[in-house]
C-alpha cells in the first residue's frame, strides 16, 4: 500500500509560500513575467547575477515540479532549453504585477534603480 504525503497548512498563504517562497523563486518568476516570451537559463542568470548556477537550476526544477513553469528542450545542437510560465503559473501574473508595481514605488521612494523598468 502506497503512503501519500499529505501536508496540512495553517493558512493558505503558507501553501503559497511553500511553492514560491524563498530568496530566488519570486525573482525568477518576475523575470519570466517581465519581458517577452520564454527565457533561457543563461538569460535568467544574467538577470539575476547573485544567484549561483546550481541554485538557479534547483529553483527552476522546483518551480517546474510545482507546475508553475514549463521547461522546453529543443532537439538541436547546441542544446536549447527555455523556461516559461505554465497556464497554472500565469494565475500568479496579477500578483507578480502588483509586486512589481509596489517595488517601483518603493524604488522611487528610495531613489534606487531597477533593471526591469518600463
Amino acid at each position: 500500500m502506497e503512503m501519500q504525503n499529505i501536508r496540512t497548512f495553517n493558512i493558505p498563504a503558507e501553501a503559497t509560500l511553500e511553492v514560491i517562497g524563498g530568496k530566488w523563486k519570486l525573482l525568477i518568476l518576475c523575470h519570466l513575467n517581465c519581458g517577452t516570451g520564454p527565457k533561457r537559463t543563461s538569460e535568467l542568470k544574467r538577470n539575476i547575477p547573485d544567484i549561483t548556477q546550481k541554485m538557479l537550476t534547483q529553483q527552476l526544477r522546483e518551480l517546474e515540479e510545482a507546475g508553475i513553469i514549463i521547461r522546453t528542450v529543443y532537439n538541436q545542437v547546441p542544446p536549447k532549453v527555455v523556461y516559461e510560465m505554465s497556464e497554472f503559473g500565469m494565475s500568479l501574473k496579477s500578483i507578480l504585477n502588483q509586486l512589481d508595481e509596489w517595488g517601483k514605488q518603493y524604488i522611487q521612494q528610495r531613489t534606487w534603480k531597477s533593471s526591469c523598468s518600463e
